[in-house]
């Protein structure tokens, strides 16, 4: 501005990856002092693009300018001490270390030769004040929620004096609080003088935080625009390649008589399940789900929606209570058997319950399911592959090569993955726990309209998601999930932000049929 070099210029980046086009001259310019929105599909590039900045690839063609300087092919120490830092969605922290010992590790203050552990926790003290970003300097990041882990990852950035932030997808896992909380902490950044690029699949907030947005699809820029001059709508656009239907469109309850009187799909009575650090993460929850009926779950996250799903899908033990599903109680059978019984899990951490990284993007596609592709005992490689192709058109998962290992392709394409699997398996009953998280806007169309599918089909869907207005969209009943009890059941025709609200947050109570 005014004549001023832009914060950042990239120009014309390619970056391969084997035979994957991963940037395909791809450019970016960010003024200095402004919140920008890098967003496009997953495997669209983005993230790459955003490692080449921050030093941790290089990139194969074109060039990177930082404050008119330029230094393409640099090390990601070499950006750091230039004041580019990256927050990744999956966070690097080391969570037996204290916060101050987390934002200080590398550059730990010494004193007498020994590590100065009271500095460390004045200065980060110090920090927090400064920029806003209030977390108990001594608390172990063990024990921290994610909104505030997220915090020590910023701080450490801004410890090491980082005056470009590079945040990728920022949001993902974060309650409404502590979204609306992480805007005003950028906001306090940015006008203090730093240059924020948010990589993000959520229009909302491209629309409520930035001042610019540039797309990018298929690994190309295809667009640039100030964000007061757009609208959703034409973001979508610009990322899919044609119309999105962004609406928020009532679930099924409203359409006809959700599920099949008088059946059960799924019971679960008196559940107790133990938590982490707390006796009751579960606390005497009751419910059953009808075939054809989707039951979503709204709630903050941690107050016992995790807990929830995991004993449903026998990955965490129960305490006392009874699942029944298909009129077979289950509640000590293992995974396994519940596969086979007809039960699907769309787990909420794919790192940890959804993918083996290191497999191949074939072989995730079939874990639970290994036995099903088996010629003598011996894995049929054919049949294998030729499952994974199918599930790799039919769910647009990118790269197309099924041979490449999980932890090659972007979280968005993992998430798809696992829904690929869980969806095209024999099931009757659907656990699906935060199904969109970190997809792009296209494939949530996708995702919603498959679940819609479900239901038409007669199978029975339990959805908890983060997105209140993703519970809204799909679900025929809504039950709202605080301190590990369901506080309140509506019928969809009932529910609403406004009257959900004030029970996800303990300020209210109901009744639960």
């Amino acid at each position: 501005m005014n004549g001023a070099a832009p914060a950042i210029r990239l120009t014309a980046i390619d970056k391969y990856f084997g035979a994957v086009h991963a940037n395909r001259s791809a450019s970016l310019v960010v003024q200095e002092r402004e919140i920008h929105a890098l967003v496009g599909e997953n495997g669209a590039g983005k993230s790459t693009l955003m490692k080449i900045l921050s030093g941790m690839t290089p990139a194969d063609g074109g060039t990177v300018e930082v404050g008119g300087r330029e230094v393409t092919g640099w090390t990601t120490a070499e950006a750091i001490a230039a004041g580019v830092g990256m927050v990744h969605q999956h966070f690097m922290l080391v969570p037996t270390l204290t916060v101050a010992e987390n934002v200080v590790l590398g550059r730990e203050p010494v004193s007498a030769g020994t590590f100065d552990r009271a500095r460390a926790e004045r200065d980060v003290e110090r920090l927090c004040e400064q920029s806003g970003l209030a977390v108990p300097a001594g608390r172990l990041v063990a024990d921290l929620s994610v909104g505030e882990a997220q915090r020590v990852e910023i701080l450490k950035l801004l410890y090491r004096g980082a005056r470009v932030l590079l945040l990728d997808e920022p949001t993902a896992v974060l309650s409404p609080p502590e979204v609306a909380e992480l805007w005003k902490v950028l906001r306090r950044l940015r006008d203090g003088g730093a240059t924020i690029v948010l990589i993000t699949h959520k229009l909302d907030e491209v629309m409520a935080v930035s001042e610019h947005v540039t797309v990018m699809r298929m690994g190309e820029t295809v667009a640039n625009m100030a964000t007061s001059d757009t609208s959703p709508e034409k973001i979508a656009k610009a990322m899919v390649g044609r119309d999105v239907d962004l609406a928020v469109r009532q679930g099924g309850g409203a359409a006809k008589l959700a599920g099949t009187p008088g059946a059960v799909a799924l019971d679960v009575r008196h559940l107790v399940v133990r938590g982490a650090r707390i006796e009751k993460a579960v606390d005497d929850v009751s419910f059953s789900i009808a075939p054809g009926e989707i039951l979503g779950i709204a709630g903050v996250e941690g107050n016992g929606q995790t807990e929830l799903l995991e004993a449903i899908a026998g990955i965490r033990g129960v305490t006392s209570g009874t699942i029944t599903l298909g009129g077979a109680d289950i509640t000590h059978r293992g995974v396994h058997n519940r596969g086979e019984a007809g039960l699907s899990h769309i787990p909420e951490d794919r790192h940890r319950r959804g993918l083996i990284l290191d497999y191949t993007l074939a072989e995730n596609l079939i874990l639970g399911q290994q036995h099903h592709y088996t010629n003598n005992g011996i894995l049929d490689r054919h049949a294998i592959i030729d499952h994974a192709r199918r599930r790799i058109v039919e769910y647009d998962i990118r790269p197309t090569d099924p041979s490449l290992p999980a932890r090659a392709l972007s979280g968005g394409n993992q998430q798809k993955i696992v829904i690929a699997r869980e969806l095209s398996r024999a099931f009757t009953v659907l656990l699906a726990a935060q199904p969109t998280r970190g997809v792009d806007v296209g494939a949530i169309e996708f995702i919603h309209a498959e679940l819609r599918k479900a239901r038409e089909e007669g199978k029975a869907v339990l959805l908890v998601s983060a997105e209140l207005k993703e519970v809204l969209t799909l679900s025929d009943r809504i039950a709202v999930m605080y301190g590990g009890r369901f506080v309140a059941m509506f019928p969809r025709s009932d529910a609403s932000e406004e009257v959900i609200g004030p029970f996800m947050t303990g300020a209210a109570r109901g009744q639960v049929a």
